[in-house]
C-alpha cells in the first residue's frame, strides 16, 4: 500500500491505501478503544466511553506522556476527546480537552475517500490522518508538533492491521 504525507507550517497529513471499505475502517475511528488500538505515540494507554455517532460526542482517553520521553514528569493524565466534525464513512475530527489552560486548541482527524479496487476487486480506501494546530492557543504554539509526520503514518499502518483483525 503507497504512503505520502504532506506537511505545512501549522499542519502534517500522512495518506494511505487501506485495503478495506470506509465503512470498517469508520468502525475502528468512531471506537473509543479503537484509538487506543491503533495509536503509534504510546500515549494512548486506554479510553472510556461509548461509540461515538455524532458531533458532540466525547470520551475520555487515559494517557501517559512518558511514552514520548520529552515531558516525563507529566505522567498519566486523562483528557476528554470531543468530535467536532463527523460524516460516517468519510470523515471524522476531534479537539482535546485536558487539564491545561487555556485549552491547546489542536485536532487530530481522518478523511476517508474510496479507492480503486484491488485487482482481485476487493474494495479499498484512501485513509488521510490530519494533525492541525492552525487554531492553537498562542501560548501552546511553541509545543507543536508534539508527534511526527512518522507517528501519522505508522498509525496509519496500525489501522490498516486493526481493520483486518476486527475484520
Amino acid at each position: 500500500m503507497s504512503t505520502s504525507d504532506a506537511v505545512g507550517p501549522d499542519r502534517l497529513e500522512a495518506t494511505r491505501v487501506i485495503a478495506a471499505t470506509p465503512e470498517a475502517i469508520f468502525s475502528v475511528l468512531t471506537d473509543p478503544q479503537g484509538h487506543v488500538d491503533i495509536d503509534s505515540s504510546g500515549m494512548l494507554q486506554s479510553a472510556t466511553g461509548e461509540r461515538v455517532t455524532a458531533a458532540g460526542d466525547s470520551f475520555v482517553v487515559h494517557m501517559d506522556r512518558e511514552a514520548l520521553g520529552d515531558i516525563p514528569e507529566m505522567g498519566e493524565y486523562d483528557v476528554t476527546v470531543t468530535i467536532a466534525d463527523l460524516d460516517p464513512d468519510r470523515s471524522i475530527s476531534w479537539t482535546i480537552l485536558g487539564r491545561i489552560r487555556p485549552q491547546i486548541g489542536h485536532t487530530y482527524g481522518y478523511r476517508l475517500e474510496p479507492a480503486e479496487p484491488a485487482a482481485d476487486g476487493s474494495p479499498r480506501t484512501l485513509v488521510t490522518s490530519v494533525y492541525d494546530w492552525s487554531q492553537a492557543a498562542p501560548e501552546w504554539r511553541s509545543i507543536f508538533p508534539v508527534i511526527s509526520a512518522q507517528h501519522l503514518k505508522a498509525t496509519l499502518g496500525i489501522l490498516a492491521r486493526e481493520v483486518r483483525r476486527r475484520g
